[in-house]
């Protein structure tokens, strides 16, 4: 998992593929809040209603 180092040539967390791991999680937990969007939306409504 060593994209940024093939595609811009620098080495930002030293080749041990941290960054990447850590941008491939954000790219995949907003895919999943965009994808689920109504139900997190219907349970923070439901979280609010119960207070």
């Amino acid at each position: 998992m060593d994209f940024i180092e093939a595609w811009f040539g620098i080495s930002p967390d030293g080749g041990d593929g941290s960054l990447e791991a850590l941008w491939v999680g954000a790219v995949l937990l907003a895919v999943a809040a965009f994808v689920f969007r109504r139900r997190i939306g219907a349970w923070m409504t439901a979280r609010r209603v119960r207070r």
